[in-house]
């Protein structure tokens, strides 16, 4: 026993003494009183509203008629099909000639005809040209070329035409603020969204549009634009139902237990009195009593091409479906 408590006293005396020691080498050390910092990167990447597709299929609607001279006339498989994407080869009526060379790109065009809208109060808009697709020339002869379909978006027929690839900057992303749903006129530039592209109807983000104001109207890439319409307006359908309980509807009630002769769902009578046949005031009525111009925003959308008297654009937001028709007013 006497053996044990010795061990155990020299055991502790051990400890003791390196707990002194490490006392005293922690108190040599410095104090740290810096806080850590977070290093975050001083630049962030400036991301596109539209690219590829959005950017450079979007189409447009211009004045100036679009030459005919340079052509799609041919294609490698041209007795298997009338269609032709992506990876495949085309023949072009130009060649070494015209000054065509080996890794030239091309923007592929389909013209349409000259656009005509109800939704527009300007008479000649210009004609509404398709954006399809690029080719790369791969092969130069005298007066052809074959050039292989870069890029289709709706598909390249014969006869389509081939132009200057354009050079475009898509705007950048932007915090905007949240959509003012009540947002009030600013008196600034108005116009309508005449078209949209494959003809659709109802229509959300990130879908491309027409309007018709332009360079003329002093409209620059990048900018915004309001998108609304005349309070009560739009839709795909309307109901023709007039009130929600005709004049002459007491409500649900059974024979046993009703009272009163009054349906909680009828509009209210014209007349207060004790009879509940008075005529009632109408939906129409009560809007006369409104003051007029009220209107209902519905999305934003922000430009990406601009022409003579048109923009191309791209729908940012949406609150709900927005239609050909719809008003925009620059912000």
């Amino acid at each position: 026993m006497k053996v044990l408590h010795n061990s155990a006293k020299s055991l502790a005396s051990a400890w003791a003494v390196l707990f002194i020691l490490s006392a005293a080498a922690f108190a040599q050390q410095p104090t740290i009183t810096a806080r850590p910092t977070l290093v975050v990167g001083q630049t962030q990447k400036q991301l596109p509203v539209a690219a590829r597709n959005n950017l450079y299929c979007a189409g447009y609607i211009q004045t100036a008629p679009v030459s005919a001279d340079f052509e799609v006339v041919g294609a490698e498989d041209e007795r298997e099909q009338n269609v032709y994407a992506e990876g495949e080869y085309v023949y072009v009526n130009r060649g070494a000639s015209a000054g065509v060379k080996v890794g030239d790109v091309f923007a592929v065009v389909r013209p349409q005809g000259r656009f005509k809208t109800k939704f527009s109060g300007k008479k000649n808009l210009g004609i509404f040209v398709q954006e399809t697709g690029a080719v790369e020339i791969v092969k130069v002869k005298e007066n052809v070329s074959v050039a292989r379909v870069k890029t289709s978006c709706e598909g390249v027929l014969l006869g389509d035409l081939l132009q200057p690839m354009p050079e475009r900057v898509s705007p950048v992303y932007q915090q905007r603020p949240a959509l003012d749903l009540f947002r009030e006129p600013n008196g600034k530039a108005q116009g309508s969204i005449v078209l949209s592209r494959d003809g659709r109807e109802a229509l959300t983000a990130e879908q491309v549009v027409y309007i018709d104001l332009g360079a003329e109207d002093e409209v620059k890439v990048g900018d915004y634009f309001t998108v609304y319409r005349p309070l009560g307006k739009g839709g795909v359908l309307n109901s023709d139902q007039k009130e929600s309980v005709s004049a002459r509807d007491d409500g649900f009630r059974s024979e046993r237990f009703s009272s009163g002769g009054f349906s909680i769902l009828a509009p209210r009578r014209k007349v207060s009195g004790e009879s509940s046949s008075d005529s009632i005031v109408t939906r129409r009525e009560a809007k006369t009593r409104r003051p007029a111009g009220l209107r209902q925003v519905v999305g934003e959308l922000v430009v990406l091409n601009v022409k003579e008297r048109t923009a191309t654009a791209l729908i940012t937001r949406s609150a709900m479906e927005i239609h050909p028709g719809d008003r925009v007013e620059l912000q």
